[in-house]
């Protein structure tokens, strides 16, 4: 049976779709069978991966709504080993109309439970918020990886989000723990870059990824050609970063077991 890892941080720009994409395509470069599952209404991670909206006919709103199963919304990519979940701006409204459902924080859970033995990892592309839509990604997963631009400001927000861990951990997931939390946009040349690694180091020690993603121009272009950047530029350090990344967390995944 797969891992299911939420890719999660509530404040926005600090990379979550940047590592979903590239992490997984660094996982499957390694031969690992990925699912992407895109959570987020802005949908860059459907669009990194070259995926045309305007094709799509079933998302993952169909699947957490119920009118159509998970596997029926899965779209193969041309990149080795991983598939995606594509979301669309439709998703925006799903936050609403699951609280008429019933099991409305478990919706994704159940159909995320229906694939996940067909999958080596499942990584869901949470949104920037702590709404409905990020607590079903809570809910379904084993465990939650936290992007965390290196400012000060996202301390802040590391705090909430582990609060909201927290809850979701005593009512719905008791199993959810934090796989990781990896430091983006690190530019060493800085002192206040170094200032929040340790500040964040010193408070959560091993939990902190020893790799961080550098700063890089390719990383940003690449999902404007729709591709992983490890395609784009394999050579970058961007590209480099993720492969670490990568190994970092299949050895972690490997001491759990």
């Amino acid at each position: 049976m797969g891992k299911v890892i939420a890719v999660s941080n509530q404040k926005g720009g600090v990379g979550k779709s940047t590592t979903c994409v590239n992490l997984a395509a660094a996982l499957g470069l390694k031969g690992k069978k990925i699912l992407v599952i895109d959570f987020d209404p802005q949908g860059n991670t459907t669009t990194s991966f070259g995926i045309e909206k305007r094709s799509i006919r079933k998302t993952v709103y169909e699947a957490v709504l119920g009118s159509c199963r998970m596997v029926e919304a899965i779209v193969a990519t041309g990149f080795r080993g991983v598939s995606v979940v594509p979301a669309t701006q439709t998703l925006a409204g799903a936050g609403i109309e699951l609280l008429e459902t019933n099991r409305r924080a478990q919706r994704l859970k159940m159909q995320t439970l229906s694939v996940k033995d067909d999958y080596d990892f499942i990584f869901i592309d949470c949104p920037p918020s702590l709404d409905l839509l990020t607590i079903n990604a809570l809910t379904a997963c084993d465990s939650v990886l936290v992007p965390i631009q290196c400012e000060f400001l996202s301390l802040e927000g590391l705090v909430e989000l582990n609060e909201a861990i927290k809850r979701v951990k005593k009512s719905y997931n008791p199993n959810i723990r934090i796989c990781g939390i990896l430091l983006t946009m690190y530019a060493k040349r800085y002192n206040l870059t170094e200032q929040v690694a340790s500040e964040v180091r010193k408070h959560f020690g091993t939990a902190v990824f020893k790799t961080h993603i550098p700063r890089n121009v390719a990383l940003s272009e690449a999902p404007s050609f729709g591709e992983p950047v490890l395609y784009y530029s394999p050579k970058c350090k961007g590209a480099k970063a993720y492969e670490e990344l990568a190994a970092e967390l299949l050895k972690r995944e490997k001491k759990e077991k």
